[in-house]
């Protein structure tokens, strides 16, 4: 499979399981260009991998902490996380 056919939701539940698994809820954080840089091993598309970012933060799955410079994930949708994380990843 190549690097571009990978669908935006397996990115998004990517980005998220990678902070599941570091167990970054609420005010644990990662720095974001940490998780871009494993994420980039994957898909090369920066602005891409911002926007999804940026969509996960809009509907609330995400959470910015230090200005925009680090993420975790919103301990209030922990369900709809781990659903959305085995729908996407199998």
């Amino acid at each position: 499979m190549s690097k571009q056919e990978i669908s935006d939701q397996e990115i998004k539940a990517d980005l998220m399981n990678r902070l599941f698994r570091k167990h970054c809820w609420g005010a644990k954080y990662l720095p974001l260009d940490t998780l871009k840089r494993w994420i980039s091993k994957r898909i090369r598309d920066g602005k891409r991998l911002d926007r999804l970012v940026r969509q996960l933060v809009n509907e609330d799955y995400l959470i910015l902490h230090k200005g925009g410079k680090t993420v975790s994930l919103n301990p209030r949708r922990s369900k709809e996380i781990s659903e959305y994380i085995r729908r996407f990843i199998a």
